[in-house]
């Protein structure tokens, strides 16, 4: 065994951070996620037989049995691994082996009761997964050992692809005094005197104000909105330095061609939903060789493949634009979940549009006992064939025939959301019913819609001024130079939309003293001082043509004075009428448009699209949700176009490219050709 690394503080970002040069897929990956311990009966030589005429490909193993896999300290046991990587390499089905480190085993509670996370609420008991302090010293051993002891059993097996670390990582909300400690540290190096953040903070409210560092309080129950985010980011550190001292030890033993990446989720509305509060994405994806992401979404009536979309396009974004591993999603999953007659494969090419490389279910099997007994597998309890087993059978034959097609797909969008960390920390703080993912999803939604690509950008990209338009929701925490930035892109010729709130306050969640919305008032030409909760108010005259409940305002309204916009739209009320409610401004060469409020979906549907239409994006605007077209360019230098149908209705489009074949069907389909999509279907055209 090597000797281990020593438990390095979290308060900086681990000098081993190098940044990966990335993972180039050679087909596309269709798996599932294994566990031969959960199995209640000997069964893996029929699995294997079962995942082969399914075309399943690869198999994710072993990132939730640490307990199995040393089964008291120092006592390691190698035979469910074993078993699982010689009979997959023997059937030609690769392997991804995770990090068993976000379940802990009983052994290392009992030894060391400290693991357990300290949150506000009090100590975590055992049992639940993800329930340790990602911090804690004994923590930190104990995981090195058991990374390095399977890295250096499993190194050599030729069924290994590439390695997962850890699982859906995030802080735990841990705030125990150690943690409290950290964070003084943390402190103390960011701003170097507690004066500074006396004032940055504005502590001297209510009797807050830090006069010696041993007097530094618990953040844990701070009414300060600008601690309480400083020390969400610090969170956020701890993640993206946990994941990269991972990532660092694995590196030590992989071989050349493998990769290594992280399973990472998002925000959870009762499924995958918008942007995570706790994990900076862009910044612990740096040292992996390829991003991945567990998506999960309502089925049945209610697919739409927003947030297959939006997940997609958010792990593509993570490394710039490269592909990535969708490690999650539902086979059946819920009891309301199990997917109609077509529904499978409609969202597996959902995935493969956004650019995914690897579609792959969690999991192979539904449990037959504890926490998840009913979120069904691809099999279900009896193992035996089911329908959705049969739908992943075509799946798997399809994506084996065309995988040289449809990996590896580059897509090269004209718009960009602009979303920040930080700003949803503060903005949530300060919500007033209204969460920060709510804004940023009812504009993403609307562009979905419009079958309009999208990327994500944060304030740490460098690209953002390649982008035709910005997307900027609820940007209610940011410094003076990102804002000074995006008043720089309209002025070279950019086009941007903002939302309410933006601009508000400076990084610290200090509101700014200037007129609002702060600095972008110059590009977007207008000014605020007040603003009020709506109530049976909409916008005057109706001037998108919507319904009268569609264009009532929501939760937020800013009471705004153009001084160079054009009103787009005022208030209707008998006070804040002679205020505007939409304006857009010419600023240099470009175009800034600001809503003051917070509109119905369908309203803001009407808004994006007139944004889009003067900024000029490509689109197909020949068809209309629920048919989406999602495009790219395949790794043979050629367009491939998406067609879905997320409806029970067949639906008729008009394929608007240039001559292609369809790769499904092997027919040809000419420009302006109109075909019918059935329900829940996919067509998709490779042009000639």
């Amino acid at each position: 065994m090597k000797k281990l690394i020593p438990v390095l503080s979290l308060i900086v970002l681990l000098p081993f951070l190098t940044i990966a040069q990335g993972y180039v897929s050679e087909k596309l990956l269709f798996g599932v996620a294994y566990y031969d311990e959960y199995m209640p009966v000997e069964r893996l030589d029929k699995d294997v037989a079962m995942m082969k005429a399914a075309g399943i490909n690869v198999v994710r193993i072993a990132e939730s049995t640490w307990g199995t896999l040393e089964t008291q300290e120092g006592v390691f046991d190698f035979t469910h691994i074993d078993r699982v990587l010689n009979a997959m390499h023997k059937a030609g089905i690769q392997v991804i082996v995770g990090t068993p480190t976000y379940a802990i085993p009983t052994w290392l509670a009992l030894k060391h009761p400290d693991v357990l996370v300290i949150t506000p609420t009090g100590q975590a008991q055992y049992g639940p997964r993800q329930n340790m302090d990602i911090t804690n010293i004994h923590f930190k051993e104990a995981a090195e050992r058991v990374i390095r002891k399977l890295m250096e059993h499993v190194k050599n097996h030729p069924a290994i692809i590439g390695y997962q670390v850890d699982n859906e990582t995030k802080s735990y909300n841990t705030a125990g005094p150690a943690v409290q400690k950290l964070f003084v540290e943390y402190c103390k190096k960011k701003f170097i005197s507690l004066d500074s953040i006396n004032k940055v903070f504005g502590l001297n409210y209510w009797s807050n104000r830090i006069n010696t560092w041993e007097d530094f309080p618990s953040a844990a129950g701070t009414i300060n909105a600008s601690l309480a985010a400083e020390f969400a980011k610090f969170h956020r550190k701890l993640v993206t330095d946990y994941l990269a001292w991972q990532t660092h030890i694995v590196n030590e033993y992989k071989r050349p061609g493998q990769f290594v990446t992280q399973n990472f989720d998002m925000d959870w509305r009762g499924h995958s939903y918008g942007i995570q509060t706790e994990v900076d994405h862009f910044a612990a994806a740096v040292p992996l060789d390829i991003a991945g992401i567990d998506i999960y979404h309502p089925t049945q009536d209610q697919l739409t493949g927003i947030e297959i979309a939006f997940g997609g396009d958010l792990a593509r974004s993570m490394k710039g634009g490269k592909n990535y591993l969708l490690i999650e999603t539902e086979a059946q999953g819920f009891p309301q979940w199990t997917p109609f007659p077509g529904q499978l494969r409609l969202q597996a090419y959902s995935h493969l549009a956004s650019g995914a490389n690897m579609v792959s279910y969690w999991h192979w099997h539904s449990i037959h006992n504890s926490a998840e007994t009913y979120w069904k597998g691809l099999l279900s309890h009896d193992f035996e064939p089911n329908a959705t087993y049969n739908e992943a059978k075509i799946i798997g034959k399809e994506f084996e025939s065309l995988s040289k097609h449809l990996v590896n797909l580059k897509k090269n969008n004209e718009v960009a959301i602009l979303f920040s960390n930080e700003a949803q920390t503060a903005f949530n703080s300060f919500g007033f019913g209204l969460q920060y993912n709510e804004v940023l999803r009812t504009f993403y939604d609307a562009l979905y819609k419009m079958n309009v690509g999208v990327d994500f950008v944060d304030p740490t990209s460098v690209n953002i001024e390649k982008y035709k338009l910005l997307v900027v929701p609820a940007l209610y925490a940011a410094p003076d130079s990102l804002l000074t930035r995006l008043n720089t892109y309209v002025q070279n010729g950019g086009h941007i939309i903002y939302t309410f709130r933006s601009g508000f306050s400076d990084e610290n969640v200090q509101v700014r003293n200037i007129q609002q919305p702060g600095i972008i008032d110059k590009a977007c030409g207008i000014a605020y001082n007040q603003f009020t909760i709506p109530k049976n108010t909409g916008l005057k005259g109706n001037p998108f043509g919507v319904s009268k409940e569609d264009n009532l305002l929501r939760s937020w309204m800013e009471l705004i004075t153009p001084t160079t916009a054009k009103v787009l739209a005022d208030y209707d009320h008998e006070v804040w009428g002679k205020y505007a409610a939409l304006t857009e401004n010419s600023y240099g060469k470009g175009l800034a448009t600001y809503v003051g409020f917070m509109p119905a979906p369908t309203l803001a549907g009407k808004i994006m699209q007139d944004v889009v239409n003067k900024a000029k994006i490509t689109r197909d605007d020949n068809a209309v949700f629920p048919v989406i077209t999602r495009s790219g360019t395949n790794q043979l230098g050629k367009a491939i176009h998406y067609y879905f149908n997320y409806s029970a209705i067949a639906a008729q489009a008009t394929y608007n490219y240039k001559n292609g074949r369809n790769l499904l069907s092997n027919s040809v389909l000419k420009n302006s050709e109109t075909f019918t999509l059935e329900p829940w279907g996919v067509l998709i055209i490779e042009e000639n």
